[in-house]
């Protein structure tokens, strides 16, 4: 038994018997166990073949593009360069995945840590070949790229030459490369053990975040108040930790951009996800000035439901008045999502099957294990991994349903290889929010009772609430407190300040934020690990929505021309991937097409109010 499994064992919790077995991760399809002579072969083969290449390439791109085989020499250099990256990539999401299941554990930080700090010691000998392969004269770049094994390679080349205003003097880069493990990434490991270490005591006893934050969802209204006051008082305990932490990532981010040169605060986020700054600003103009019409509206009908006229925040999320939960087992949760997978496509549904069968899933609720859900990519040479913490709550299984859209179009994409096989963030939560549309949609026509067809329109409103007010919220509030940090450092009340701000207004007055949620942004990882990653997902929702319409009058092709779409994973634009289905994010009418999905959803729940 290896050291990672053997941790794996010793912090499982007690399993739930109502949720039946639940899969673990079965790690070994990357390495055997961390202390594996495969990694440490891995880990000196990353060392000294990035150290060659740097060798055999540095100060040679130039001559290399004039030389009348420039095509063929350039495109080796492109292939070993993929290579490297296919072998790094390989050791830090290995160290990655080991890391997320414990990380309060100390030999699992060490782990991460050290191959952290060999990985980017490694790759700093790789830095220089973007760099210099943006400045190759575009007419001797298009001249190679007429060669076939090249041209494969024109997507991504593209996509490396749209860095290059930004880029820096190579030693520069080279610097913020190699300080990088004792600046954001430090932050963002202090956080994450922070995090999972920070507990919760609700009627006496001691829980952490996932567990807790499963208690706002609870159908005892005093549960779910003593888990908001746990939540506030413990948050509010480690406050100047996370103000720290938030203060010091913003100015790292301002000190980047400012030398490399983006105008706005949001444009390296803009440019990494491909997606034009006036796309975004629509979107984000298109969700605030739908507020009253989506949050508002159903947070007031919600309140009546309630038999009052505001609800306090820990009710948000709260289950329907009179209308009986039950707990998801988990063989339920995966044949529900499979079986809406193969109802749309036979071969994504035989994708998603693969998770399970071959332990590529680790669902249970552990001690150290990190929150939330996520769908690595890894390496095109293995496979994706996904990471739940699975309760057996309905959102646990559209959270299921979320990951494997990620995995589905990972697995889909890998072909393309490991410079062209990642997709922008907005594309990326496009699979995944079409997976549970698949899946909400399944189980809604199975639906015949009134009350438990209420009970699923409205869980599937405050997703969509969730996915796009809320993430576009985010997204304001991230802006602010950027803003306001080049003037110097926001105080723990001042980001609580702008907090109540922000979501007073995307929740409306239905909504009563009580003491204690002035705190409630601290344990938003993506404001740490992903500046304004968060309205990726409210693109992914709209574009959704807009995309399901089309399916829902399409013929019989629309299958296939979406599984081309997945797999194209980072070779095209938004607007290529979208045409095929008469769609154009450009459109000012586009977005708010999308938002009205959300709004017929809730006008039939308003005929359903009594």
């Amino acid at each position: 038994m290896t050291s990672a499994s053997i941790a794996l064992e010793r912090t499982a919790a007690a399993p739930k018997p109502e949720l039946g077995a639940l899969p673990e991760w079965n790690l070994t399809d990357l390495y055997p166990g961390i202390d594996s002579p495969d990694v440490a072969r891995d880990l000196e083969r990353a060392e000294s073949e990035c150290a060659a290449f740097e060798a055999a390439y540095k100060g040679r791109l130039w001559e290399l593009a004039e030389r009348v085989d420039s095509g063929d020499a350039l495109a080796e250099a492109v292939r070993r360069f993929e290579a490297l990256e296919d072998l790094i990539g390989r050791l830090i999401s290995y160290a990655g995945l080991v890391y997320a299941t414990n990380t309060v554990d100390s030999v699992h930080g060490k782990f991460y840590g050290d191959v952290q700090e060999r990985i980017t010691a490694a790759s700093s000998h790789l830095l220089f070949f973007t760099l210099e392969l943006n400045r190759i004269d575009d007419a001797a770049l298009d001249r190679a790229m007429t060669n076939p094994v090249l041209g494969h390679y024109r997507p991504w080349i593209e996509d490396v030459r749209k860095e290059k205003p930004y880029q820096l003097e190579d030693r520069v880069e080279q610097l913020f490369h190699e300080k990088s493990i004792t600046a954001r990434t430090a932050w963002n490991r202090l956080f994450d053990e922070t995090m999972t270490s920070l507990r919760f005591e609700v009627d006496g006893e001691r829980l952490a975040l996932e567990p807790t934050l499963n208690f706002l969802q609870d159908k005892r209204a005093e549960k779910r108040e003593r888990a908001a006051h746990a939540l506030a008082q413990t948050f509010g305990e480690n406050l100047r930790t996370f103000a720290l932490i938030t203060n010091t990532l913003a100015k790292d981010k301002e000190i980047s951009d400012r030398w490399r040169g983006f105008s706005d605060i949001a444009d390296s986020r803009h440019l990494a996800n491909r997606v034009e700054r006036e796309v975004v600003d629509a979107l984000a103009s298109a969700v605030r000035n739908a507020y009253p019409r989506l949050s508002h509206r159903y947070y007031a009908l919600k309140a009546r439901w309630f038999g009052k006229d505001r609800l306090p925040h820990w009710d948000r999320n709260a289950p329907l008045p009179q209308v009986e939960t039950r707990t998801i087992p988990w063989n339920e949760a995966q044949e529900t999502v499979l079986s809406a997978y193969r109802g749309f496509a036979p071969s994504m549904a035989e994708i998603a099957e693969r998770f399970f069968v071959r332990r590529w899933i680790d669902a249970p609720v552990r001690p150290g294990k990190a929150p939330g859900a996520f769908s690595h990519p890894t390496v095109p040479s293995v496979h994706p991994y996904v990471m739940l913490n699975y309760q057996g709550k309905p959102r646990d299984v559209m959270t299921l349903a979320h990951e494997l859209g990620h995995g589905v179009h990972q697995v889909l994409a890998a072909p393309n290889g490991a410079l062209m096989a990642p997709m922008p963030l907005t594309l990326a939560e496009t699979a995944s929010v079409f997976g549970e549309m698949l899946t909400f949609d399944a189980l809604l026509k199975q639906t015949r009772e009134p009350k438990q067809r209420k009970q699923m329109l409205a869980a599937k409103v405050e997703d969509m609430i969730n996915t796009v007010v809320r993430q576009i919220a985010f997204y304001t509030f991230e802006r602010r407190v950027h803003m306001e940090r080049k003037a110097g450092e926001l105080t723990p009340e001042r980001l609580g300040q702008v907090w109540l701000e922000v979501q007073g207004e995307s929740l409306g007055p239905a909504i009563e934020l009580r003491e204690g949620y002035e705190t409630f942004w601290t344990y938003i990882p993506h404001f740490v690990h992903s500046p304004f990653y968060v309205y990726a997902y409210a693109f992914g929702d709209c574009l959704v929505n807009s995309l399901y319409a089309v399916y829902e009058r399409a013929d019989a092709g629309f299958a296939k021309r979406y599984l081309e779409m997945l797999a194209a994973g980072g070779t095209k634009h938004h607007s290529e991937l979208l045409k095929p289905f008469g769609l154009d994010a450009l459109d000012p009418d586009f977005w708010d097409g999308g938002l009205s999905v959300i709004e017929r959803l809730i006008s039939e729940l308003e005929t359903m109010e009594d």
